[in-house]
């Protein structure tokens, strides 16, 4: 088989990483994908949002499947287009991606099925907004509606804070169209746990779980980023736990979805807060998480091409995920500076230390060829990602690791997967 993925960061290359362990595959192409990525996979110079040149490309090539790993081409009707053609595509069609696309969307279906969210009220207008916060309970969390890189979240303590959020997503345009509508949601309080799964628009198999760092400096400060680490599985996420979901959310939303005529097809990420009153979701995304992938695809026992055409032919219902009884953390190596302004351009030294090493890997976010050298090229420049017998193992593994890897302006939190020492 002929594979096309479809994006340049670090999910994409543990997408590829993945992929290239199958028997069942010849050849992998990446478009654009990055210096990591061109280990596994050719890169193509097209941009993930150039779909006609994908698709010509996929014609070209003679594609038996094209995964589609990134946010925005998804919302933005990828799959239809790839559908269109005739072409085989792992990934939910524009009216399913919707379920990412728009916060407002996926809080009314969440409200109209009974799943269990946040309480929330939706506005298109800023005025209406601000009126709403002077008696809203604080602290409370405004969400830009559309996609913002994971970043369109503000979490405002007190009345002050609130104002100034609506006047930056909604009168400053910070994250541009994103803010033209936003989501006030009631503040949560509790463990995050990040859940993904696989559907065919009828059934749903879950992954293992899987707890993001989002904030820029270690204990939880700073601004939030796409995701600074991530370990997996969450001691957090109980029997009990896994068992309401699968009840009261899992299948809810597949269901929902395919009630509002809008199957979806491809992976469904739950965002979830194990609150006082059970287990609620945050957020849904329409896509593998980043950097939850560089966890979760390394624990996973299934050829993932299996998995993948049964969710595109809609035969997941004879598919068993299973996963090694270990755990896996991973530790995003940044420049300095970000998520705000950072350099690149920087020599990357050592990744020789991970070639052929059955339990450290390094999944590349950003980064390039120059001048015969590989070099940063983004804000997470890294993902390094090891495995161990449990967690505390895995932990130290993977800081270990980062010790083996250095660039200049080399930047890491300290603290990931901290909480399990809490567990």
């Amino acid at each position: 088989m002929k594979v096309l993925v479809v994006g340049g960061g670090g999910r994409e290359h543990a997408i590829c990483w993945k992929i290239a362990q199958s028997s069942r595959v010849d050849k992998i192409y990446c478009a654009p994908g990055n210096a990591g990525i061109a280990s596994v996979a050719e890169c193509v110079p097209i941009g993930a949002m150039e779909f006609d040149k994908l698709v010509a490309f996929a014609k070209e090539k003679a594609i038996d499947l094209t995964v589609v790993g990134m946010d925005d081409p998804l919302v933005g009707g990828i799959v239809d287009a790839f559908q269109a053609e005739g072409l085989k595509v792992f990934g939910p069609e524009k009216k399913a991606a919707i379920l990412e696309g728009s916060k407002a969307f996926s809080k009314e279906l969440m409200k109209k099925y009974n799943i269990p969210t946040a309480a929330y009220e939706t506005f298109d207008n800023p005025e209406a907004a601000l009126a709403y916060l002077e008696t809203a309970p604080m602290p409370v969390v405004l969400k830009a509606d559309g996609l913002a890189l994971g970043k369109g979240v503000l979490i405002c303590q007190n009345l002050e804070e609130a104002r100034a959020g609506v006047k930056t997503l909604m009168l400053d345009k910070q994250f541009g169209s994103a803010g033209d509508r936003i989501v006030v949601e009631e503040f949560m309080t509790g463990r995050e746990v990040s859940v993904l799964s696989f559907v065919d628009g009828k059934t749903i198999r879950i992954m293992t779980s899987a707890q993001d760092h989002k904030r820029a400096k270690d204990g939880d400060q700073g601004l939030n980023t796409g995701g600074m680490g991530t370990f997996s599985p969450s001691p957090f996420y109980t029997k009990e736990v896994d068992e309401f979901c699968r009840r009261y959310i899992y299948q809810a939303t597949v269901d929902a979805m395919a009630a509002e005529g809008r199957a979806f097809k491809g992976v469904i990420f739950f965002g979830l807060m194990l609150t006082g009153n059970g287990p609620k979701v945050l957020e849904y995304n329409a896509r593998f998480g980043d950097p939850e992938t560089q966890v979760v695809l390394p624990r996973m026992k299934n050829d993932i091409m299996d998995v993948f055409e049964a969710c595109v032919e809609g035969t997941l219902d004879k598919i068993d995920l299973e996963f090694e009884d270990n755990a896996a953390v991973c530790v995003v190596l940044a420049s300095d500076g970000y998520p705000e302004h950072y350099e690149k351009g920087f020599e990357i030294r050592g990744l020789e230390n991970f070639e052929g090493s059955p339990d450290r890997f390094v999944f590349h976010a950003g980064s390039k060829f120059a001048e015969g050298k590989i070099v940063t090229n983004g804000g997470r420049v890294l993902g390094v990602t090891a495995l161990g017998k449990d967690l505390k193992e895995a932990r130290a593994n993977a800081y270990a690791a980062t010790e083996l890897i250095d660039f200049d302006n080399k930047y890491k939190r300290n603290d990931i997967g901290k909480a399990i020492d809490e567990a």
